[in-house]
């Protein structure tokens, strides 16, 4: 195999019933049917969908309305991906081997690349989570009210709580597994390193939006129009400086708890609980500010997201609820398959939060397309 096949790597890979060895070049196709439970084609299918959505959605919004920010967004999200990434899978190429190791596996899925280190559909969760988790926060005129940073705060607060739902799922159903011994995972929630619970959840949306806004939102939103080779320069900048944001936002973490994985998982906790202190205040009194009609800030709709959200949510619903009856019956930690489970009390408490954020973009006040330049809607998208 081209890329190797580390000791680690196929460990992991067999527990999750593939062959490392087997893997295949840089894209494979595989049977859905054929795939380790039926819920891997329904997550791909899912996330999939939405991305693609998002795409067209943005592609119209910048031809209609001349408004780049979703197009920007979109792809400044899937440009930190290729930076971040490859490093994670491929630790011995890059040099990075010594600091991260291994640190999971995924699954095979419909369609992967990079000999199964890299399934399509982690490509397009990575656009369409942004995407939701800004579009909420910019449709509570969150970013006009309270600037870029209180903002950006905001999104790192709403991906959390959608990815979470996502992600203390995916051990349990083998969409992948984490390599438990590796330092960079410790401490865990459940079956979730914390680092992932903060950083992949809420440090790497908010460093994403708060550069999308500096760089073009805010821009944007005074009027402004960029050429179409100002926008490329503007994405590839986007993804390059966001990345950057992701090693210095957990750097509290990072140094502080150099020495013990009980410290380092605390200050990790303690960054977060900030974020969900400035997020809930600025968006609790907007949204309370938008029903009363005391706010001033101008009206922004997206209704591709304000659907598409709920349609996650009550897929995640299905999939929690059919993985349940396993979560109840493990045992310290482990299903009768073998599989960790995530923390159900912390999922809820995401999918409370997730819900609340859907509801309060579906009860604001609201103003047509033709009224608003900067509203939108999914029937437009899909004329």
């Amino acid at each position: 195999m081209a890329a190797g096949c580390p000791p680690t790597f196929s460990d992991l890979a067999t527990r999750l019933g593939f062959s490392c060895e087997e893997a295949g070049g840089l894209v494979e196709f595989r049977n859905p049917a054929a795939l380790e439970n039926w819920t891997l084609p329904v997550l791909e299918f899912t996330i999939i969908l939405g991305a693609v959505l998002a795409l067209v959605y943005a592609i119209l919004r910048l031809r209609r309305h001349g408004d780049p920010t979703n197009l920007v967004l979109w792809f400044g999200a899937t440009a930190f991906l290729f930076v971040i990434e490859p490093p994670i899978y491929f630790p011995a190429t890059f040099g990075t081997e010594e600091y991260l190791g291994t640190m999971f596996a995924h699954n095979v899925f419909s369609v992967d690349f990079l000999w199964g280190r890299l399934p399509l559909y982690i490509i397009a969760i990575y656009p369409l989570m942004a995407t939701i988790a800004f579009e909420i926060v910019r449709m509570l005129g969150v970013f006009r009210r309270y600037g870029v940073l209180v903002g950006a705060a905001s999104v790192g607060f709403v991906h959390h709580a959608f990815y979470e739902i996502f992600d203390h799922l995916g051990p349990q159903l083998r969409w992948w597994e984490w390599t438990l011994d590796n330092k960079v995972n410790l401490p865990f929630l459940d079956s979730v390193p914390i680092p992932s619970v903060v950083v992949f959840a809420a440090l790497w949306p908010m460093s994403l939006a708060l550069c999308v806004q500096f760089f073009v939102g805010k821009h944007v939103d005074a009027g402004r129009h960029f050429s179409g080779l100002q926008l490329v320069w503007r994405t590839i900048v986007i993804g390059l400086v966001a990345s950057v944001g992701v090693f210095v936002l957990p750097l509290p973490a990072t140094v502080l708890g150099m020495g013990s994985d009980t410290v380092r998982g605390a200050i990790y906790l303690a960054e977060l609980a900030v974020v969900f202190g400035v997020a809930i205040w600025a968006m609790s009194r907007q949204w309370a500010a938008l029903r009363k009609g005391t706010s001033t800030t101008p009206a922004y709709s997206d209704d591709f997201v304000r659907w598409y959200a709920v349609a996650y949510l009550a897929v995640f619903g299905l999939l929690w609820a059919t993985a349940l009856p396993d979560w109840f019956d493990a045992v310290d930690g482990v299903t009768a398959n073998g599989d960790p489970i995530g923390s159900l009390w912390y999922v809820i408490g995401c999918f409370v939060i997730a819900i609340l954020c859907v509801a309060a973009v579906f009860t604001v006040p609201r103003t047509s397309a033709d009224a608003d330049p900067k509203a939108d809607d999914l029937e437009t998208a899909a004329a």
